[in-house]
């Protein structure tokens, strides 16, 4: 007779939370080693913050993201008042918003998608009270009001993805919250293995993402804070910088020039810079779920 073929659930083991915040970590540094036009890196700093505000940033929350067995909404609001507490300012509300479901389905077995829409489905509302009480801290620019399921209002929170349904249109971050993470599954990761293919190393391979993102689709937050129609211009810029730029030394001139004309006039994609994070904590998570990594020895590398 022969042997059964291994479950899906044994091939993709449920992550410890050292091994899920070694990977965070990881990504928020890879993020920072990487030029990305508007954001900062450790070439440029820039809109009055810096690589060290991030880099405490990472460190602050890391033990939040990665809480074992923590529902959503505490990840949430656990790493967004440790930042705040420790840097000030909001360095890291899009990237907590975005990774700490991913923390949590790393911890079930199974592939990370499937498990990742089953976080998703069981939201409730003491998700939802977390999630609202970490953006009201965080403050991001350009919060503003809405007319239903306002943030800022003092009243319970809706419910969590009703919520980010309605601000799916205006906001990326919300829209992965509906859309099972479509971005990071369908741009974020296919750019990343692109970039692998094509030879490219770290940390060109994260400015590979970066780009597919900044020039993909309008970043949210230049949209909130400026308008729709800066955040497309600003989009549509870098499409016909970059397209068919090939990625490597050559191109830091040409990056790096970028970078000063958008932080000059005090425009930061932080979106795109959200999702870069998103995409290489994903994939961190996924090679170290197939490498069977769930102990001390577990490594995103």
């Amino acid at each position: 007779m022969s042997p059964a073929a291994p479950s899906s659930a044994a091939m993709s083991p449920a992550l410890a939370p050292a091994a899920i915040e070694r990977s965070y970590l990881a990504a928020c540094r890879a993020e920072l080693a990487a030029i990305k036009p508007g954001n900062v890196h450790v070439h440029a700093a820039g809109h009055r913050m810096s690589v060290a505000d991030f880099e405490a940033s990472a460190s602050l929350s890391a033990p939040h993201i990665a809480a074992p067995g923590a529902p959503v909404g505490a990840r949430v609001e656990g790493a967004v008042a440790a930042t705040r507490a420790g840097i000030g300012q909001n360095t890291n509300l899009g990237i907590v918003l975005l990774c700490a479901p991913l923390a949590a389905a790393a911890e079930r077995p199974g592939p990370l998608r499937p498990a990742l829409a089953a976080v998703l489905a069981e939201l409730d509302a003491t998700d939802a009270a977390g999630v609202f009480a970490a953006i009201r801290r965080a403050s991001p620019g350009g919060l503003g009001r809405a007319e239903r399921h306002d943030v800022t209002a003092e009243a319970p929170a809706p419910p969590l993805l009703a919520a980010m349904a309605e601000a799916a249109g205006r906001d990326r971050i919300a829209r992965a919250y509906v859309t099972g993470f479509e971005d990071l599954f369908e741009t974020g990761l296919p750019a990343l293995a692109a970039a692998r293919g094509a030879g490219l190393s770290e940390p060109w391979t994260t400015t590979a993402v970066h780009l597919a993102f900044l020039a993909g689709f309008p970043d949210s937050h230049l949209a909130r804070k400026f308008g729709p129609e800066v955040a497309e211009r600003v989009r549509a810029e870098a499409e016909g910088a970059f397209r068919g730029l090939p990625l490597g030394e050559g191109a830091r001139a040409a990056l790096m020039a970028h970078d000063s004309a958008l932080k000059a006039a005090g425009l930061n994609p932080g979106t795109s810079a959200d999702l870069t994070v998103a995409t290489l904590f994903l994939d961190a998570l996924r090679r170290a779920k197939a490498e069977g990594t769930i102990g001390p020895t577990a490594s995103c590398q």
